[in-house]
């Protein structure tokens, strides 16, 4: 199940940079997961500063 970024995404990029498998990408303001690339492994959600990504 891939993770999704809600709008309480403040545009940090802090999980871009945990992102293993490079998942993440900047969209129109805020972060965007592709859950095609995503691997389920949580590291953006425990990168996130303000708690906007969980489990899809």
């Amino acid at each position: 199940m891939a993770f999704v970024i809600s709008d309480s995404c403040i545009s940090c990029g802090s999980c871009a940079g945990g992102c293993p498998v490079g998942a993440i990408s900047e969209g129109d303001g805020k972060f965007e997961i592709n859950p095609e690339l995503c691997i389920s492994c949580g590291a953006c959600a425990g990168a996130c500063p303000v708690g906007a990504i969980s489990e899809e």
